[in-house]
């Protein structure tokens, strides 16, 4: 029997593009968002008044593709953005009426998916691999 495969990087890109593809589908059927979306929506929703460099940096995303990403979400109604109380150059992100009812149209998935992996992991699993994405996710690769 051939060794599993060990390429971690290659595993992970190929898990993350896999799972990326069927949320985003899942996602838009239930919600009309993204998954880059509904990060996004929960951000602002967690941190009312956060920024789009504070969003940026909360994503692990360059202010750029964040700018883009906002721009998109305001266009759709589902985020407010006002200036900044202090800093002239800045904008604050609000969740509006809209983003929130995307988000509750989009929980019912969430739950849906995270069943469907801790059936495929077991409880265990599904908590061991939760560990292991927040260490990856925050992780600093000297």
């Amino acid at each position: 029997m051939p060794e599993p495969d060990q390429r971690l990087f290659f595993l992970l890109q190929r898990a993350a593009h896999q799972l990326r593809t069927a949320s985003d589908r899942r996602l838009l059927a239930a919600a009309g968002i993204t998954t880059a979306q509904l990060g996004a929506l929960f951000a602002v929703r967690d941190e009312p008044g956060i920024t789009q460099q504070q969003l940026a940096r909360t994503l692990g995303l360059r202010e750029s593709a964040v700018t883009g990403l906002v721009g998109r979400l305001a266009a759709a109604g589902l985020v407010a953005k006002r200036a900044h109380p202090r800093e002239h150059r800045a904008v604050v992100l609000e969740l509006t009426g809209d983003g929130a009812a995307a988000l509750d149209a989009a929980q019912p998935e969430v739950d849906r998916f995270n069943a469907q992996v801790r059936a495929l992991l077991g409880e265990d699993g599904f908590a061991q691999a939760a560990a292991a994405m927040r260490a990856l996710a925050y992780w600093e690769s000297p």
